[in-house]
């Protein structure tokens, strides 16, 4: 019972927001982010480790700004979430802006993998492709239960095919091999079981090799794509980049080395959209301390 009226409240607060204008959500959300980072958190904490990891060359001011602004596209993301996943595939139509280096086809003469990562609007840009054409998708259940399951319902509601992450690997490659893409984001600290240690702005990040692995098994091409928030309340920005080349090579290191090199040079661009507050630098490798 106590679960089900979670699931109801955290449903109705999210159909709000999706009838309630993108802009008001938007700038609610920001306000929002901005009270909650005046507040000690765990997650502020993280933010704060991350930022000063991976930008050694900004000074305490420049970092404290980013964080800020960080924290504001965090918490607008939340809000934002009612709008795409409970919002008319009309009004996501309107709301992202599609930009592709490749062809978009219901199907394609090569297995696809969409690699995505973990920018705030990542929701945004996976809706709108699932509303175009067919595609499945690799998710890893939420720790809340109630957001869990409203997510995975909602995700599906224009035809998605949801693949929990720890399905084997076989029913993966089945869907490829049938022409059906799949969308994922590797970009996470998922433990060390099929993950190497590579680089990422400088720092030995645990870094997962499912995406060469399974490229390499179903001869797939590897697209990433990245979804941007517009600034002066504009929408989204779905953009998808041309297949990465020599990937996957026959080496996961250099493979993964590829993928975070990809997600830095995105990054710079837009280093407020990135969800630092994840704690990417969780594993060590042997001999190092917690960095957290």
């Amino acid at each position: 019972m106590k679960q089900s009226t979670q699931n109801t409240l955290t449903a109705g607060l999210l159909r709000l927001f999706a009838v309630l204008p993108y802009g008001l959500v938007a700038r609610v959300g920001e306000a929002l982010g901005s009270l909650l980072y005046l507040i000690p958190s765990r997650r502020k904490g993280i933010l704060h480790t991350n930022l000063r990891l991976c930008f050694p060359e900004k000074n305490e001011a420049q970092r404290e700004r980013l964080a800020h602004s960080t924290f504001r596209h965090v918490i607008r993301s939340y809000l934002e979430r009612g709008t795409q996943w409970f919002g008319s595939a009309k009004t996501l139509n309107r709301l992202v802006k599609l930009e592709s280096a490749i062809e978009l086809h219901d199907s394609y003469a090569q297995p696809t993998i969409f690699m995505g990562f973990h920018f705030a609007a990542i929701e945004a840009g996976c809706m709108e492709y699932s509303i175009l054409h067919p595609v499945a998708s690799l998710y890893t259940p939420m720790s809340d239960d109630a957001t869990d399951d409203i997510a995975r319902v909602q995700r599906a509601r224009f035809g998605t095919e949801m693949i929990p992450r720890n399905s084997s690997a076989r029913q993966t490659l089945r869907i490829l091999k049938s022409g059906k893409p799949i969308m994922l984001a590797a970009d996470m600290d998922f433990g060390l079981r099929d993950s190497v240690f590579v680089p990422f702005f400088g720092v030995q990040a645990c870094t997962l090799t499912a995406v060469s692995r399974l490229a390499q098994l179903s001869g797939a091409r590897v697209v990433p794509f990245t979804t941007e928030v517009l600034p002066k309340y504009r929408g989204y920005k779905l953009k998808i980049f041309e297949p990465l080349e020599n990937y996957p090579c026959g080496d996961v290191h250099a493979d993964a080395l590829q993928m975070n090199q990809f997600l830095e040079a995105q990054i710079r661009l837009m280093p407020e959209q990135y969800y630092w507050v994840h704690r990417r630098f969780k594993r060590r490798p042997n001999g190092e301390k917690s960095v957290y």
